[in-house]
This record gives C-alpha cells, sequence and structure tokens, in this order.
C-alpha cells in the first residue's frame, strides 16, 4: 500500500518523526505525494532516478523557494530525493480547465515565471533541449518501446530551429523547464510553483510555450500570459521564440512519455500521450506561421 510505505519514511524524516495524523494522497504523475498536517511529503516513483538528478533537484528546490515562488523546503536527501515542503493552504492545483476559470490566472503564472527567471537564482543543471533529446533516446534504446513514425525526421528538421535560436541566444537564468499545469498552485492572488525536477538553466521563454501547451491556452491566454511577462505587447523576436519551444517542449515530453510507457506507469495512457504530444509537434512545425516565426527569431 502507497500509505504504507509513506508512513515507513517518516522515521527517517526529522521533521515529521512522530507524525501519526492522516496522510492525503495528493497528485503526481510519476511520485507519489502526500499531505502530512503542514507539509507535502514526495516520495520518487520507481525509476526516475533513470533520467532525474536528485541532487540538482534539491538545490534547485531550495533556491526558488528562496526566489520565494515555491514553498520552503523542510527537509530534503539529495541521494533519494525524498522531499517534504511546506504545505500552501488555500490554493488549488492548477489544470487546463483551471487556467480558463479562474480570472487572471495566466498573467499569475506568468508573473511567478518573471519572479523567479529575474531573482539571480543558480540552478546546477544546464536544460539543453537537444543534448536531452540524445539521453532520452538513449535510455528507449534499452527498452522495448517504439518511437513515433516520423520522429527522428522530425528531429531533423528541428535542427533549423537550433541554428535559429543560437543566432540570437537570450541568456540563460534559472528555469522550471517542466511548466505542467499541476506544478502551478494557485491562491487566486498568488502563484506558487512546484516540482524542480527538470529545471535548470535554460532560455527564460521555454517556460513560456511550454506553460502555453500544457494549459492548452487558446489566443486570449497566451496573450494575458505574455503581456503579464514583458510588461508589454511581446516583440515579433519574443512570440516567435514562444511558439518555437510550443513545438520543441512537444518533441522532447514525447520521449519521456515513452519512457514512462517503458516503465509500466499506471497513471496514464503514455502510448496515446507520446503520440498525441508528437502529432501536435509536427502539425504546429508544417504551419507557414512556423516559418514566420523562425524567421522572426533567426532575424533577431
Amino acid at each position: 500500500m502507497e500509505v504504507d510505505e509513506a508512513r515507513a519514511r517518516l522515521a527517517d524524516i526529522p521533521v515529521l518523526v512522530g507524525y501519526d495524523g492522516p496522510l492525503e494522497r495528493l497528485g503526481g504523475l510519476t511520485n507519489l505525494v502526500f499531505k502530512a498536517g503542514d507539509a507535502c511529503l514526495r516520495i520518487p516513483g520507481k525509476g526516475t532516478e533513470e533520467y532525474i538528478n536528485r541532487a540538482n533537484e534539491a538545490v534547485a528546490a531550495q533556491e526558488a523557494a528562496r526566489a520565494g515562488v515555491s514553498p520552503d523546503v523542510l527537509h530534503v536527501d539529495g541521494a533519494t530525493g525524498v522531499m517534504v515542503t511546506r504545505f500552501i493552504a488555500g490554493a488549488e492545483t492548477m489544470s487546463p480547465e483551471k487556467f480558463k476559470s479562474r480570472p487572471g490566472s495566466p498573467a499569475r503564472a506568468a508573473e511567478a515565471l518573471r519572479k523567479l527567471h529575474t531573482s539571480g537564482a543558480v540552478f546546477p543543471f544546464r536544460f539543453e533541449l537537444f543534448a536531452m533529446i540524445d539521453d532520452y533516446l538513449k535510455v528507449l534504446s534499452t527498452k522495448d518501446v517504439a518511437l513515433p513514425a516520423g520522429y527522428h525526421d522530425v528531429v531533423r528538421e528541428a535542427e533549423t530551429v537550433r541554428s535559429a535560436l543560437a543566432a540570437n541566444p537570450l541568456s540563460i537564468v534559472a528555469c522550471h523547464c517542466d511548466p505542467l499545469c499541476e506544478n502551478f498552485l494557485d491562491t487566486g492572488e498568488r502563484m506558487w510553483i512546484v516540482d524542480w525536477e527538470y529545471s535548470g538553466m535554460n532560455d527564460p521563454l521555454w517556460d513560456l510555450g511550454d506553460l502555453s501547451v500544457e494549459g492548452k491556452f487558446d489566443a486570449a491566454q497566451d496573450e494575458e500570459m505574455m503581456r503579464a511577462y514583458f510588461g508589454a505587447e511581446p516583440t515579433p523576436v519574443e512570440r516567435g521564440r514562444v511558439v518555437i519551444y510550443k513545438a520543441m517542449c512537444d518533441l522532447l515530453w514525447t520521449l519521456w512519455g515513452l519512457i514512462q510507457l517503458a516503465n509500466n506507469n499506471p497513471v496514464d495512457d503514455f502510448r496515446a500521450y507520446a503520440d498525441g504530444r508528437f502529432s501536435r509537434c509536427k502539425a504546429l512545425m508544417e504551419t507557414p506561421e512556423f516559418s514566420g516565426h523562425l524567421a522572426a527569431v533567426r532575424a533577431g
């Protein structure tokens, strides 16, 4: 039983030793997460050690808390990945539906990301998109799972994206890098960000493009997010980078989904997840608008 496993861990966690209250299971695609009184206990999921550096995550979580965008870290084990953070009372765990129904939530998420990006925080990992694609492909080469038809062709086409981004690079900053809706907690006045497993130093506009995709944002939500982030109408280059990263996050997370499939993660249909993300990436890259955004970014 998951609760029994969590209960057994408490004796090894100083801030939770002696806690005998209820353990309430919270969300989590790959990990076990529980509310324990005023604290939140996270136990890493099986197989995650293959592609997540827990020591890097521990530093990032503490840096993000210092930056004021993430809950205080009460305990972390950089070897096992067991982490305890302060529970944010009165906050809603976000979803695409809640980003639509809660007024101002795209703007609040953008403001939290901007606060992180401008905080001066330094994360130990460099989130490098194309190196991560290679790393995930290496993990998959040891597993019995098929890539979507045409995946390698799209990776080759993405080289034009790589060269456009490299032509006018932005300074890398501390980024979340995995802005799933469920990693945002909204009080209605303030948005908190949790789960720093994939975080690293990165182009800050990755976070905006990925949040738009994860939140299934429509054009109005995109505009709200970008205006809140930039404090003004985004330039063609800024808008172009956000759109480019919409496609690239789908390309990367397709492979992540296949790793979950290979690891028999039961929480979702990861075959459908991977195939859906890949189809969306391919469709966006084939639009005339994508070519225009690419040209704008290349030209600077």
